[in-house]
């Protein structure tokens, strides 16, 4: 009997010990700089469109799953008292807390209103901001995003069938938007297409992009910023892709700019059609590359591309290509830039050999063209293997270093002579009236620039005619 009460005693006593010992653990604080907090989302996303003055509360859970008590130093809204949302943190309503507790195995749930006013024109097209949370010197961060003003908004999502867009409202690209398989994707004139940071169109196997501006209402795609600071500046956006199987897109009056870049074109069309028609297009002020084709087949009349971290045209893993009346001014004064305004080439590597593979460069032509710029050779030639390597430069105006006295490659062209734009450094690729490309250019029945102006029977070089007065 005494010794059944002797073992009560003991187990009670374990079992208060254990109790005050897991209380104990519980209540110390993990001062780890490693420790994580975790969210029952990484972004707070209010995906609906005000139709008024509106406002909307959503829940945020933060969790820490360790054993011990945690101490959040400071949970703040990155945007301050300017912020469109506002927090309640527990119960406790502000824009900037300080020394949150959490205690072991537990959460805190944190409540996020937005208001915003869809009518207020200065308003973005996507508002965002940032909770940040700092923890033993550890920052962590959850996104908010809502739509500001009234567009027609795509959040990581696909669109498939025949689909046109028109310009009644702006189209807005969260994330990314693809184009399905066997689907054609029309932008009627006048549209806006607008990214958020590195946001993307993807084309699928057997589907089109088709671009239908024009000279009085040309399709803009940019950026989703309209502050004034964001008005140039590049890498806003990922880009535009037309994946391998896509096949007869077409873009006139197409202008693309302030992205990472602006198209890459994967693979040859089809039934000897080109993968990629451009006319009257303008793709500039690109972080990396304006276009990117590999292995691919484009056809451009009267294009523009201008200001690029990277090449302006990277022709990779050969295909064919014909650019007629081209201007490529490259003036990019963001970063050092290395790369060559215009790179051609004929080979890709195997990823796992590490060995080249070659393809025919069947043809890339460039008549009556433009390409200039900053780098003391803005063409690079890299071909390898016996693989076909054929290009020339018909009644071109060029900046480089290469030999130009092979009268099949270069053909009446103007080398190293400063085509005189009316102001590159704005992005003004129009040529002033002492440029050298002015009726340097041959009658190749195309009539009229990119500005709808009559080019007359002695043309100038580039996609811009010089016209006096204008």
């Amino acid at each position: 009997m005494r010794i059944s009460k002797l073992l009560s005693c003991c187990l009670l006593l374990v079992m208060v010990t254990f109790g005050f010992l897991s209380c104990r653990k519980k209540d110390k604080v993990d001062t780890s700089p490693s420790m994580q907090l975790a969210f029952s989302t990484d972004t707070v996303f209010f995906d609906t469109v005000f139709p008024s003055l509106g406002s909307i509360t959503k829940r945020l859970v933060v969790y820490n799953n360790n054993a011990n008590k945690v101490s959040i130093s400071s949970i703040r809204l990155a945007g301050g008292t300017a912020s469109s949302y506002r927090l309640n943190v527990n119960g406790t309503p502000a824009s900037d807390l300080s020394n949150v507790e959490i205690p072991g195995d537990d959460s805190i749930y944190i409540f996020v209103r937005v208001t915003i006013d869809p009518q207020n024109v200065s308003t973005p097209y996507i508002v965002s901001d940032l909770i940040e949370f700092m923890t033993n010197g550890n920052p962590q961060q959850v996104k908010l995003v809502s739509w500001g003003r009234e567009a027609v908004f795509y959040h990581n999502e696909s669109i498939s069938g025949s689909i046109t867009w028109d310009s009644l409202l702006a189209h807005v690209i969260y994330g990314s938007l693809r184009i399905d398989t066997n689907s054609t994707l029309t932008i009627m004139p006048g549209t806006k297409v607008y990214l958020h940071k590195d946001a993307y169109l993807a084309v699928s196997y057997q589907s089109s992009l088709k671009v239908q501006g024009t000279l009085e209402h040309p399709v803009r795609v940019q950026g989703d910023r309209m502050d004034p600071y964001y008005k140039d500046l590049p890498g806003q956006w990922g880009g535009i892709y037309l994946e391998k199987g896509s096949r007869d897109h077409d873009m006139n009056y197409a202008y693309i700019k302030n992205g990472i870049f602006g198209v890459a074109v994967d693979s040859l069309g089809r039934d000897g059609a080109p993968m990629l028609n451009m006319s009257n297009c303008i793709i500039q002020n690109m972080s990396s590359v304006g276009i990117y084709a590999y292995g691919s087949s484009i056809n451009g009349v009267n294009c523009v591309i201008g200001d690029c971290g990277g090449n302006c045209l990277s022709v990779n893993y050969g295909g064919e290509y014909d650019f007629r009346y081209l201007t490529v001014g490259n003036y990019w004064f963001a970063s050092v830039r290395h790369a060559a305004s215009v790179y051609l080439n004929n080979y890709t590597y195997d990823t796992l050999t590490g060995n080249k593979i070659f393809s025919p460069l069947k043809k890339a032509w460039f008549t009556n063209a433009i390409i200039y710029g900053t780098n003391d050779d803005e063409i690079e030639l890299d071909s390898a293997g016996g693989a076909m390597f054929n290009y020339q430069f018909d009644h071109a105006l060029l900046k480089t270093k290469l030999k130009t006295n092979n009268p099949l490659k270069y053909i009446n062209c103007l080398v190293n002579k400063d085509p005189k734009f009316v102001d590159a450094y704005k992005l003004n690729y129009q040529i002033d009236s002492i440029s050298p490309a002015i009726k340097a250019a041959k009658d190749i029945g195309i009539p009229r620039d990119i500005r709808g102006n009559n080019r007359g029977q002695e043309p100038a070089l580039g996609a811009y005619e010089y016209v006096k007065g204008k």
